[in-house]
């Protein structure tokens, strides 16, 4: 399997991960531990140069207490 590089829409996600995870008064190195994931790893999901699995997203959304669609909001068609 291909692995391809991450787009407009990892970074947006990431910048919703951002938000949320500031308002809810966490920080990256506790996402992190949810995700068994170093605080940089962490980083690069926030800025979008890595991609989030849709696993992790999953979880993070839980932790975040958020429905998942919230990573999706401000997407254009």
């Amino acid at each position: 399997m291909k692995k391809t590089s991450p787009s407009a829409l990892d970074a947006l996600i990431g910048q919703q991960l951002k938000r949320r995870r500031i308002k809810r008064k966490k920080t990256q190195p506790d996402l992190a531990n949810i995700l068994n994931l170093s605080f940089q790893q962490i980083q690069k999901y926030e800025n979008g140069k890595n991609k989030i699995p849709s696993s992790s997203l999953y979880l993070l959304s839980k932790y975040l207490k958020t429905d998942i669609g919230y990573f999706f909001k401000d997407m254009r068609d």
